[in-house]
């Protein structure tokens, strides 16, 4: 494996102009006033799991289009007082899985709410529980060009409005601290963390690591990697289609959302990522409004830091909180 993009000094300042429909905002305005139309109806349960260190509950709350949509709520029994959050977004094809896989938040003094991806969960780990039942309209095998005729029916329009109201959730939620919500998440976690910092003005902080979901045009010109494979196979079929399928990303692009946030943030980027190009993480990492750092992994593919990078994130919250 070899580094086949740009040098690290073209990274750390490259720029491009990434399309934005003059509509950007209107649209994302729109979408999330017709989803709070329904009740957030927040459920929480506690679970049987056998932890004692922890309490775990089973949270629902109404998604896009007052679905239901599941989450993990972790916290530490031995907390005292309302805790600082940290919502968290899932990698591509994975699910929120049994209660406990994810552990190392609460265990750190965070309250923690895992939000699963609705229609996903069943391409790696021990499961999702969250359908999606809306129509996805002729689409590649995958997610990527599922609802791509038209933004309104594209389904990160679903996913995107997802988070927010899981945010909305965390800050309804008892014990837990409305004013220090933070959000993270990796490959597609980390495209959602940064829709969710461009769509929710008064986050913490936000800890977007490898993230997917960014600078649409030139992944699809430079990964031959799944997923942005799926919109080149998707192409390769719809002859024509190119104009429509770039215009309806461009509502979705990372970029785009990184314009608008402030939260403060701590990214990644592995120089050998062969799924999400540094390149592509740069483009929103340089694009970013709020008070930013990178780590760099240099010799890393997409699983970027791995747990060291869980460990720094930690560090640096716990800092910024201080």
């Amino acid at each position: 494996m070899a580094r086949a993009d740009l040098s690290p000094e073209e990274l750390a300042v490259y720029r491009p102009t990434v399309a934005e429909p003059e509509d950007f905002d209107a649209f994302w305005a729109d979408t999330l006033a017709e989803a709070r139309t329904h009740d957030l109806d927040v459920r929480a349960t506690p679970t049987a799991a056998p932890f004692e260190a922890v309490s775990i509950q089973d949270v629902s709350f109404a998604g896009f289009g007052g679905d239901r949509v599941n989450a993990w709520l972790t916290t530490p029994v031995a907390a005292t007082g309302d805790l600082p959050v940290v919502v968290e977004f899932l990698g591509y094809g994975g699910g929120r899985e049994l209660p406990g896989v994810h552990l190392h938040w609460a265990n750190a003094g965070f309250a923690h709410l895992l939000m699963d991806t609705r229609g996903q969960g069943s391409a790696w780990g021990t499961g999702g529980h969250t359908g999606d039942p809306h129509d996805y309209g002729a689409h590649h095998p995958g997610f990527m060009t599922a609802g791509i005729a038209d933004p309104a029916t594209y389904y990160y329009r679903r996913v995107f409005t997802d988070a927010v109201r899981a945010v909305e959730t965390a800050r309804s939620l008892p014990g837990l601290d409305a004013t220090r919500v933070s959000v993270t998440g990796g490959s597609q976690g980390g495209g959602i963390t940064l829709a969710t910092a461009g769509l929710v003005p008064d986050l913490f902080a936000a800890m977007p690591d490898v993230p997917f979901l960014c600078h649409f045009r030139r992944a699809v010109d430079i990964a031959d990697t799944n997923p942005y494979s799926e919109i080149t196979r998707y192409l390769a079929i719809h002859r024509g289609a190119e104009q429509q399928a770039f215009r309806t990303l461009s509502y979705f692009d990372g970029v785009n959302f990184a314009k608008r946030a402030k939260a403060t943030t701590l990214f990644s980027v592995a120089l050998m990522d062969k799924i999400c190009p540094p390149s592509t993480v740069y483009a929103a990492y340089n694009a970013y409004q709020g008070d930013r750092s990178i780590e760099v992994y240099g010799f890393n593919d997409h699983e970027g830091g791995g747990f060291g990078q869980k460990l720094r994130q930690i560090t640096w919250l716990k800092s910024l909180l201080a």
